[in-house]
């Protein structure tokens, strides 16, 4: 499943592209990737003009003309493919990023009035695109759920650790990982931020000092922001907008460098399992408490 940085980047792709796009025509052929009343799509999608290409947590929103909004899950192995005057996508990196659409992972085809499309892929059909009133959405179930983006200006350390201390008999990893505490920290993220914390994985939320819980707030926001320059850390299942492979791990500090020296201590990076995730530590730097 995508993190935060690999859905921000794929938005910030599509965002340059779709906005003032006219759909004219819809085209599905799977239910549950497209669960939206026949009605509905034509009275808020048909001729809907694209205004804009925002992102929640790990879920991607098109705001249409008809304050309706189109909300995406992209799930394991799903993509958005824009092909017109140029051709951009993002997504697992299959054959269908690149090759003739539609195809056989097609679910969901958006043809515009300038004969531009934009594809939604999916060869596992996890993914979805649900249609809501664009008031609606952040009553959404999910939404409801979700935690603060990490990255959002009014994010502050206080509320970083106000939001932790709720877990607090939790560890520090999983409660990372919980995506009501905050939004979008997946595994890998969560690794290199408490690498860089210098706070070892198991340690419980009630045992962090303030300072440490400081620290971890700037390296979780230092390597989100990181991780979207380098365009996420699509090693494997995901690419950005141009489709392109993300570099990030190229520049990981601790994630998959188990055997690997430590580069702040030189110490051999160990791999071990904490909140039921691979986990990579410093076992110098990291130091149990």
């Amino acid at each position: 499943m995508p993190e935060l940085p690999e859905v921000e980047t794929i938005r910030s792709g599509l965002a340059k592209l779709l906005p003032g796009k006219v759909i004219a025509h819809i085209e599905h052929d799977w239910e549950k990737g497209f669960p939206n009343p026949a009605a509905d799509v034509k009275a808020y999608m048909a001729g809907a003009k694209i205004i804009g290409v925002r992102r929640r947590a790990k879920v991607l929103l098109i705001d249409l003309s008809t304050e309706y909004s189109l909300v995406i899950h992209l799930k394991m192995t799903g993509q958005l493919v824009f092909r017109g005057k140029v051709a951009f996508g993002g997504g697992h990196p299959g054959d269908s990023l690149v090759g003739k659409l539609p195809d056989k992972s097609t679910r969901v085809t958006l043809e515009f009035t300038d004969g531009s499309k934009l594809f939604f892929n999916d060869q596992r059909k996890f993914g979805w695109i649900k249609l809501y009133p664009t008031s609606e959405v952040p009553h959404i179930s999910f939404f409801m759920k979700v935690g603060p983006e990490p990255l959002a200006k009014d994010f502050t350390h206080k509320d970083f650790r106000e939001r932790l201390m709720r877990r607090p008999n939790t560890n520090i990893k999983a409660a990372l990982l919980d995506q009501s505490v905050i939004a979008g920290v997946g595994n890998i993220y969560a690794d290199e931020s408490l690498w860089g914390a210098k706070i070892h994985p198991a340690t419980l939320v009630k045992n962090l000092s303030v300072t440490q819980t400081d620290n971890l707030y700037k390296e979780v926001r230092y390597i989100l922001n990181l991780a979207i320059e380098k365009g996420g850390s699509s090693d494997k299942n995901y690419v950005n907008a141009e489709g392109k492979k993300g570099s990030y791990l190229s520049f990981a500090r601790v994630f998959r460098r188990d055997g690997q020296p430590c580069p702040r201590c030189g110490t051999t990076i160990i791999k071990t399992r904490v909140a039921g995730r691979g986990t990579h530590t410093c076992p110098h730097c990291q130091k149990p408490t």
